[in-house]
């Protein structure tokens, strides 16, 4: 008997991908943990291995396909002398049975489509899931008038949902329904595009990673109650301690970074105030012990945030070789998902690229995530009233106030401040 290979979730967040190479082809023969895919997430590409044995009937989808929803069918595996067709005759008769789907037994019938007014006659039978029949009564669609989307043609909600997705009653619709207006939006990307039909403009794809971006950022942004606390400090110390430490270190062929310090001190102080190294659970809130820390890497088509595990234990040296490498993977995108998910605080330092100060996005579920400005030179009024220059840094904390409050939010800045203004504190 056949069996589908269906598309892997190769990371708990991943909801499609693209098949980027099939390292079979059909007719093969493939055992249990053979290589047989190389499969592209919002995070990296991974090989992907046969969990069935037997022979590659038929390739499904083909290389460079992207989009591919998890759980859906990329290739069919048959047995030793079993007949793609006749299997899928098969297949094609179990489609039909009245628990999978509805079917509608229609007599000839002449019937007009409500979006175009073309009579159409029909004496076949129509295969459509009840909720696509649902929403085409709802909506006056003619079913004999799509060509359905799902296996062997069958009609499913976003073929209604696509071809009446401007029609009066679909716009009424989305008004009372945020499912059919998420879908209403997703289509309206074409009415942007006509916006600017007179324009020169370059049209760029949605990858995986930008769309995985865009999605949980969106939510994230829409879903929790973000507030901001700011402060500026002084990193005179900071840079003295870090050229020394350098100088010691060139030797070994090793160079701290400012942020090398951040992540440190960041750890550090959710150890000081552990009731911010916390996450929120939907129904509860989860206190973790260990400091993870989730970094932000830039890289070509969008951002990784590799994690830094148990950064509170690491040495300055151990904590930078282990980011320098995380960093590198990131941009390879061959960052495992044990590497990227998880952590309970984030960083994302624009500094070194010229910003002063920014407030950054919470990473769900974190609890928080601290955005940090460049250095700059200001002039500074001392204790004794006198005036000075002085190397200042700004930093800006995100909060997530379902899991950390004001004043505990302000703890955990204060202590931040603190090990990045006195270094030696985290060398101790």
């Amino acid at each position: 008997m056949s069996v589908n290979i269906l598309m892997p979730a190769l990371s708990p967040t991943m909801e499609e991908g693209t098949l980027a190479k099939w390292l079979v082809k059909e007719g093969d023969r493939i055992q249990s943990g053979d290589l047989i895919a190389e499969i592209e997430t919002d995070k990296a590409t991974m090989e992907f291995e046969a969990v069935d044995e037997g022979i590659i009937g038929k390739l499904l989808v083909t290389e460079g396909s992207e989009g591919v929803k998890v759980n859906s069918p990329i290739a069919i595996i048959l047995d030793d002398g079993e007949d793609l067709e006749v299997q899928e005759k098969k297949d094609i008769t179990l489609q039909v049975e009245p628990k999978e789907q509805t079917v509608i037994s229609a007599a000839p019938l002449e019937t007009k489509n409500p979006l175009t007014g073309v009579a159409q006659t029909s004496s076949l039978r129509i295969f459509a899931t009840p909720l696509a029949r649902r929403l085409a009564k709802e909506n006056g669609v003619d079913l004999g008038s799509i060509n359905g989307s799902g296996p062997h043609g069958r009609i499913v909600k976003n073929d209604i949902l696509n071809i009446n997705a401007f029609s009066p009653i679909a716009i009424q619709e989305t008004l009372a329904d945020p499912v059919l207006l998420t879908n209403t939006v997703q289509a309206s990307g074409s009415s942007v595009k006509n916006l600017y039909a007179d324009r020169e403009f370059k049209e760029i794809p949605l990858n995986s990673m930008r769309k995985t971006v865009a999605t949980r950022l969106t939510e994230a942004k829409q879903n929790i109650p973000h507030f901001y606390l700011r402060k500026e400090i002084k990193i005179d110390e900071l840079l003295q301690v870090r050229s020394r430490l350098n100088a010691h270190l060139a030797e070994r062929n090793n160079k701290l970074s400012i942020n090398d310090f951040i992540i440190k001190s960041c750890a550090l102080a959710l150890q000081s105030v552990p009731m911010a190294n916390a996450v929120w659970a939907e129904d509860k809130i989860l206190q973790l012990k260990p400091s993870d820390i989730a970094v932000a890497v830039s890289v070509e088509d969008g951002l990784f945030t590799p994690i830094i595990r148990d950064a509170d234990e690491k040495s300055l040296s151990n904590l930078s070789k282990e980011m320098k490498e995380l960093a590198e993977k990131a941009r390879s995108k061959k960052l495992m998902p044990s590497e990227y998910q998880g952590g309970s605080f984030s960083i994302s330092n624009l500094g070194m690229f010229g910003v002063d100060d920014f407030d950054a996005v919470i990473n769900p579920p974190h609890g928080a995530i601290l955005a940090v400005g460049r250095g700059l030179k200001k002039p500074i009024v001392n204790d004794d009233d006198t005036i000075s220059v002085a190397n200042v840094m700004s930093l800006t904390l995100s909060v997530d106030h379902r899991v950390i409050d004001g004043a505990l939010g302000a703890d955990l800045l204060q202590s931040i401040a603190k090990y990045l203004e006195d270094p030696v504190l985290m060398l101790t």
